[in-house]
């Protein structure tokens, strides 16, 4: 993500999103009522005397809208932003209507807040910072393989394929399936690999992922250069590469990606409310009331808590999280796109680890 203005006195940043990442962080960044300015293009009827109005027609405009709704299409790599036009040239007479702007990847847009809250500029910032390309897992055992891409906002699964091997005792069958399957699965973590040219991570359980990464040195060695690690966890296919985000197996190699993060602080919370301790808490009434005594060390969010509440909510939630900065609190929004934040959700969306024990 590329900063390109920020006056926080004023209320103004201009950045350029250059990543799927980076739209999802703006995604959680512009909330209801921000002001986006960016190039947009808009439908423009010229109307004579006398005559009906013309065919509109659709010419390149620099347009300002007041934030209503935020739309976030993956598939389509944009973001919608939906509101009222507040600022337009004057010739196009279109102040007050409805306008979307789409805001995709290297087209710059400024965003205006009332008040920029700590953690959406400790957002930004580590979007500015974020280095490395999003990261690969195949996830493979006799049974299935998975393949996924980590993003910074969550787990985006590419292909996934099951089968049926024979029998250990029908050895000649069994290597002719396996090595199907394997071809399957290479074809497949190639197609993914040549979109993105990021580092490969071969992760299950038992010997098929060591033999896997074995065929992949066999039959190509461009996406063999490209496994940084081979990893043993207990399941194959998509639980695997969860069991391997909770585990940490992928902690080095996530070094700049965010799910790892939410993941183990998620997994930190699971922990300390499955011991009994008092020094987390969840829900918005227990959090409110520890964050009154300062006792709130790090504040977890989930990202459609703050997005979809209604106003008197989120104003609510906005007053909580400025009071546990002000204290020296962290805040962490987590993505609903992962495992980690449905946990979060079923917590009530908000919880907190504290700095100490609280009765």
């Amino acid at each position: 993500m590329k900063t390109l203005k920020m006056n926080i006195k004023k209320g103004v940043v201009k950045v350029s999103p250059d990543s799927l990442d980076d739209l999802w962080h703006l995604y959680n960044i512009i909330l209801k009522g921000d002001e986006v300015h960016a190039r947009t293009t808009r439908e423009i009827r010229v109307e004579a005397h006398y005559a009906r109005p013309k065919r509109g027609k659709r010419v390149p405009v620099f347009l300002g809208v007041k934030v209503e709704k935020v739309l976030w299409d993956k598939s389509l790599n944009r973001l919608r932003i939906h509101g009222i036009v507040c600022k337009a040239p004057e010739k196009i007479n279109v102040k007050g209507e409805h306008h979307t702007l789409n805001v995709a990847m290297n087209r710059p847009i400024t965003i205006v807040k009332s008040e920029w809250s700590k953690h959406q500029i400790d957002r930004l910032r580590r979007a500015s910072r974020a280095k490395g390309a999003p990261l690969i897992v195949m996830s493979i055992d006799d049974e299935e393989f998975c393949v996924a891409v980590l993003r910074q906002y969550g787990v985006d699964v590419k292909v996934e394929e099951k089968t049926r091997l024979p029998g250990k005792l029908e050895a000649e069958k069994r290597t002719s399936a396996v090595r199907r399957f394997f071809k399957s699965a290479l074809k497949s973590l190639e197609e993914v690999w040549i979109s993105l040219r990021s580092p490969i991570v071969i992760i299950g359980p038992g010997f098929m992922k060591n033999n896997f990464a074995k065929y992949i040195n066999g039959e190509a060695s461009d996406v063999a250069d490209a496994v940084i690690d081979v990893k043993g966890v207990n399941s194959g296919g998509l639980a695997g590469i969860q069991e391997a985000l909770r585990s940490g197996v992928f902690t080095k190699a996530l070094k700049h990606v965010r799910v790892a993060e939410e993941t183990k602080v998620i997994e930190e919370v699971l922990e300390r409310l499955g011991k009994g301790r008092s020094d987390v808490t969840y829900g918005f009434a227990e959090v409110e009331k520890a964050s009154l005594f300062g006792a709130v060390e790090k504040l977890l969010l989930a990202d459609t808590a703050l997005r979809e509440a209604p106003d008197e909510k989120r104003t609510a939630l906005e007053k909580l999280m400025r009071e546990v900065e002000q204290r020296g609190g962290q805040i962490t929004v987590i993505s609903t796109e992962h495992e980690a934040g449905a946990k979060l959700l079923g917590l009530g969306g908000i919880a907190a680890l504290l700095r100490f024990q609280m009765g």
